[in-house]
């Protein structure tokens, strides 16, 4: 299975769940590879020190490196990461007019496919060629939405794109599911919003929300998931049920 999980909406936990999702389940002894192709590079500095980082995810979008030449251990056992660097804002002007664009990513994930049970694709906040290389690369895509007042601002164009890729350059790309994150239980607005996305969203919302929690913003910055970070709160709990979940959705879609 390979999933990216993607929202041009900054701010929604995009990240977080692309480190603990890919923890979670290399912790389940999945064999997992973790992509990061945000140029923040987040998710590679909360697996690994950027002194280490011999190449990275630009080098090899560009042809430059293969991409078994750049994953490198991550954290814990069974997680690898192919890391980012700031250099990604700067690929889509590199590749304008390259017919093979939007599927360099694909093309790279081929090369080691064997190698791993789970890829996880860590895409930055917008629609741009990073994004679309990683929904052509992909098999499944989750959306994490904010439980806010501006949840669903945005989705339409999201849902556009995806089903564009869906008729032409990736016909298998599948909706894994809809993921709701920062999730307020004290609030009722929260309680509003998140009734507001079943509305919409039906059976693709995932059962598990991802609650507002101290201890998955400390996690980042001590460079871990949250399994490692505080394994007894909620936010690990959490994470380790939409593990469950992921997997049960791929193994039935």
């Amino acid at each position: 299975m390979k999933i990216a999980i993607t929202n041009q909406k900054g701010g929604v936990g995009k990240t977080t769940t692309a480190i603990n999702l890919a923890a979670g389940l290399a912790q389940k002894g999945l064999r997992t590879l973790l992509i990061d192709l945000d140029p923040q590079a987040n998710s590679t500095m909360s697996n690994v020190e950027l002194d280490a980082i011999n190449g990275n995810m630009y080098d090899v979008l560009s042809a430059i490196t293969p991409l078994k030449e750049v994953i490198i251990q991550g954290a814990y056992d069974n997680l690898w990461i192919a890391p980012s660097r700031i250099a990604m804002a700067k690929l889509d002007v590199r590749l304008i007019g390259e017919l093979d664009a939007p599927y360099r990513l694909k093309d790279a994930i081929n090369t080691v496919r064997r190698r791993f049970d789970a890829v996880i694709i860590d895409t930055p906040p917008t629609l741009g060629l990073l994004t679309v290389n990683a929904l052509v690369a992909a098999t499944h895509v989750l959306i994490p939405i904010q439980a806010s007042y501006f949840a669903l601002e945005g989705t339409d164009d999201l849902l556009e794109t995806i089903d564009k890729i869906k008729a032409r350059p990736n016909t298998q790309l599948r909706m894994l599911g809809i993921l709701i994150t920062l999730f307020d239980r004290r609030t009722i607005l929260a309680k509003q919003v998140r009734q507001e996305i079943l509305n919409v969203f039906g059976d693709l919302v995932f059962d598990t929300s991802i609650s507002k929690s101290v201890r998955l913003e400390e996690s980042p910055a001590h460079r871990s998931s949250i399994f490692a970070h505080a394994p007894s709160s909620s936010g690990a709990y959490e994470y380790y049920k939409l593990c469950e979940e992921v997997l049960q959705r791929v193994g039935s879609k």
